[in-house]
């Protein structure tokens, strides 16, 4: 794995993360963690263990689902994988400058959740929840009609990185440059604040990758998420 993602942190993001900068959000002690159902979907284990998959379990509610890092899951009674999706793990090299600001973006919070569940919803449905704005800073773009059409923030947070998550435009208005617009004014916050930038993609999202690999983002590995249900 690159230097720019060390393997210590980046085999599984979310347990440092809820160990560190989203230690308040952390739900779940010992060997499972997770965050909160209107938070976001993610949950990690300490180690790919039947123990470590039992303390889940009992984080879960009945159909509940979340996503896991990592491609072995232990099988046990009561949880099932359901999908598995491979993701190519990105992120920013220093030497990489932002450009300057653009006029037209906004900044994004709880009076706005609604609407930023309802547009990320059209590309990634179900992984913004109506609280997952409290896991960092989020920008959009509004219509001259007062739509939001174009969005974008930070997810998962560790010491020393924050990644760029959930950057999608309405498809009536796709081809107007807003998305790297968007990342870029992430960018320059995570450079202000001293911490590298990074995010997941999709391996099937090849239009997504082009536009990071074009701004500079290099592929550092690959890992394989699984969604993991309570039955």
């Amino acid at each position: 794995m690159s230097d720019l993602m060390p393997v210590r942190l980046f085999a599984d993001p979310i347990w440092p993360a809820l160990h560190g900068p989203h230690r308040h959000l952390a739900i779940g002690t010992g060997l499972a963690r997770r965050y909160p159902a209107d938070v976001a979907v993610f949950a990690a284990l300490a180690e790919p263990t039947e123990a470590a998959m039992a303390q889940l379990r009992l984080l879960l509610e009945p159909g509940e689902a979340v996503w896991l890092f990592g491609a072995e899951q232990p099988l046990m009674a009561g949880l099932d994988v359901t999908d598995r999706m491979v993701c190519p793990q990105m992120a920013l090299p220093a030497a990489i400058e932002p450009p300057e600001p653009v006029a037209g973006i906004v900044e994004l919070g709880e009076d706005e959740a609604h609407e930023m569940v309802a547009l990320s919803d059209l590309a990634f449905p179900g992984f913004f929840r109506p609280k997952t704005y409290r896991m960092g800073s989020y920008y959009g773009v509004r219509a001259p009609s007062g739509e939001l059409i174009a969005m974008g923030g930070e997810r998962m947070k560790l010491d020393g990185y924050s990644e760029i998550s959930t950057v999608c435009t309405h498809p009536s208005f796709r081809g107007k440059g807003y998305a790297e617009s968007i990342i870029w004014q992430v960018v320059r916050q995570h450079r202000r604040e001293g911490v590298k930038s990074f995010l997941h993609v999709g391996k099937a999202n090849t239009r997504a990758i082009a536009l990071y690999e074009r701004l500079g983002f290099q592929i550092c590995s690959e890992i394989t998420i699984a969604r993991v249900v309570r039955t």
